[in-house]
C-alpha cells in the first residue's frame, strides 16, 4: 500500500513536464538527462521534452537513442533555435495537456537527485508562480575551474542572489527552474525574441503582473562554466546585450552592480587613451584595475591550493568586460 506521500508525489510528477532547451550540448545532454532522473521509478509520469534548434553535434541523436524504450522522453525541433522559444514551445506542445507545472532545465548542467520532485513541492509549498534556485558553478578545464571559483563572488556576480546564494525568500530574480504553467502562459511565456536574459525580461513581466518569485536556497545545481576565454567572452557579451535589451525595453534604471562593469570599461578605455595621448600616468587606471584581477588571481589559487586559480583574474575581467561591450553596444545601438 502507498503512503500518503508516496500517493502525494505520484499525483504531483503526472502534472510535471520538464523542457530542455539544447543547441550542440553532445558533450553535456546525456549526464543532464540522467541526473534529472529519467529512469527513476517515481519519474516515470514525468513528461521530459528536449527542445534542440538544430544541433550539428549529434545532440539530436544522442536524444533519439536515449528515448528508445523510454516513454517519458520526446525530442522536439525548435525551429527558432533560441532557448526562450524553446521552453514557450514546449509549454504550449500537447504534450503539455493538463499538466499545471513547468520545469526548465539546461542542457550544460548537472542536477541533484530529486532535483524535479524537491522543485514542485516548492512551488506548491510556496504558492509562488515561480521557484528559482542557487547556482554553484564548477569546470571542466583549469580556466574553467579558475572562472567558477570566481564567479559566484561578488566580484564575480555583484553579489546575485542566486549565485551560491544560501537563504531561501522571495525575490526579484534568479535562476528560472520551476513555473506555474498556468502563470506562465498567462503573462505570454517568454519573450521568443531575446536570446539571452530571457529570464530577468520574465520576471520583469511576472512581476509587473503581481506573481511572486521564490528562491529555494536548498535545491541547487551544478553550472559548468565555458572552457575557454574567447567561450566565456562570448557568453557574457551576450548578457551584457541581453540585460541592456530587457532595460531598454521596461525603461527601467539600471542597478549598481549592473553599471560597474560598464565604469570599468570606460576607465580602462580612458586610461588607454590618457597614457597614449596624454602622459604616462594616465595608464594608471587600467594598471589599478589589472592589478585587482592579479589580486583575485593570486587570492583564488591560494585558498583553492591550485595553479588553476590563477585563471581567476583573467576570467573576471574577461566576464567585466565582455559583459560591458555587449551592454554599450546594445544601447548605442537601440
Amino acid at each position: 500500500m502507498q503512503s500518503p506521500g508516496q500517493t502525494n508525489n505520484a499525483t504531483r510528477a503526472s502534472q510535471i513536464i520538464v523542457a530542455v532547451p539544447a543547441l550542440n550540448e553532445a558533450g553535456f545532454i546525456a549526464d543532464c538527462l540522467t541526473s534529472l532522473g529519467i529512469d527513476a521509478p517515481e519519474m516515470a509520469d514525468v513528461i521530459f521534452v528536449v527542445a534542440d534548434g538544430g544541433s550539428t553535434d549529434g545532440t539530436q541523436g544522442i536524444v533519439t537513442e536515449m528515448a528508445r524504450g523510454r516513454g517519458n522522453l520526446h525530442l522536439l525541433d525548435n525551429k527558432a533555435k533560441l532557448q526562450s522559444a524553446g521552453v514557450n514551445a514546449v509549454a504550449g506542445s500537447e504534450l503539455a495537456q493538463g499538466r499545471r507545472i513547468l520545469v526548465r532545465c539546461d542542457a550544460h548542467a548537472v542536477y541533484p537527485e530529486g532535483f524535479v520532485q524537491d522543485l514542485a513541492a516548492s512551488l506548491e509549498a510556496s504558492e509562488a508562480a515561480s521557484v528559482v534556485v542557487a547556482m554553484d558553478a564548477a569546470g571542466k578545464t583549469c580556466f574553467a575551474k579558475g572562472a567558477a571559483w570566481i564567479v559566484d563572488t561578488p566580484l564575480g556576480s555583484g553579489g546575485a542572489s542566486h549565485r551560491g546564494g544560501t537563504r531561501s525568500r522571495f525575490v526579484d530574480h534568479g535562476h528560472h527552474a520551476a513555473f506555474d504553467l498556468e502563470r506562465f502562459t498567462a503573462v505570454g511565456g517568454y519573450d521568443a525574441a531575446f536570446s539571452h536574459n530571457e529570464d530577468a525580461e520574465y520576471d520583469r513581466r511576472l512581476g509587473e503582473a503581481g506573481g511572486r518569485i521564490w528562491l529555494d536556497a536548498d535545491v541547487r545545481l551544478t553550472y559548468f562554466m565555458r572552457p575557454t576565454p574567447r567561450g566565456l567572452a562570448r557568453q557574457y557579451y551576450n548578457y551584457g546585450r541581453g540585460r541592456m535589451r530587457t532595460l531598454l525595453k521596461h525603461g527601467d534604471r539600471p542597478k549598481l552592480r549592473q553599471m560597474l562593469p560598464v565604469v570599468l570599461l570606460a576607465i580602462c578605455v580612458l586610461s588607454l587613451l590618457g597614457g597614449a595621448l596624454v602622459h604616462p600616468w594616465g595608464f594608471a587606471g587600467v594598471l589599478g584595475y589589472a592589478l585587482i584581477l592579479l589580486a583575485a588571481s593570486l587570492c583564488v589559487a591560494a585558498q583553492k591550493r591550485s595553479l588553476c586559480g590563477l585563471w581567476a583574474g583573467v576570467a573576471l575581467g574577461v566576464m567585466h568586460l565582455s559583459w560591458a561591450v555587449g551592454a554599450v553596444r546594445m544601447w548605442v545601438g537601440r
